[in-house]
Formats: C-alpha cells, structure tokens, sequence
C-alpha cells in the first residue's frame, strides 16, 4: 500500500509536534530520561493535548495544571509543591514561544 505524499500542511504539523516533544523531553522530563535516547518518545503521548492548550485557549495556567495533572494522575508523583511550580511555568512559557502557524 502506498501513502500519500507529504502536504506541506501535514509536514507543519510534524515539525509542531516534534518542536513540542523536544520541550516536554528536554525541559519538562519529570522522570529524567532526556539523556536515554531510547527514551526519546517517552512524553510523545501528551503532544496531543499540550498542542490543544495552544492552538485553543494559549493560558499558561491551563499548560501548568496539565502538566502537573501529567505528574499526578499519569505518572502517579505527588503534587510539586508551589515554590516547585514555577519550573512548570518556564515550560509553559517555553511552549507557548511556539510557532504554531501553517
């Protein structure tokens, strides 16, 4: 079966997803697994829903709570402490840096 050619839409999209992944396993990575490039695609399955936060409401409040419900529910860590947060926001604003137009 052959695919279809690669749009420069969906190669957009890719390199978002990828801009955003790079993030999560470089600056984000609360398991510390940046140095283990087998583990490259660890954080991979949370794109999704960090990309929703900002091609929809931008806040950096709502990219913290999902980075920290990440923490808690997903991986089962106990809530960062509030002097801890602000790691969280560097993130965000590191996200929200993001170019994300087609």
């Amino acid at each position: 079966m052959q695919t279809a050619p690669e749009t420069p839409k969906s190669q957009r999209a890719r390199e978002i997803q990828r801009a955003i992944s790079e993030i999560l396993l470089h600056e984000w990575d609360p398991i510390g697994i940046a140095d283990i490039p087998e583990a490259a695609d660890e954080y991979d399955s949370y794109v999704g829903s960090i990309y929703s936060i900002l091609a929809g409401s931008r806040s950096e409040e709502d990219l913290i709570a999902r980075l920290q419900a990440i923490e808690t529910m997903k991986m089962g860590f106990t809530p960062r402490p509030s002097d801890r947060r602000d790691d969280l926001r560097l993130v965000a604003r590191s996200l929200l840096a993001l170019d994300l137009s087609f």
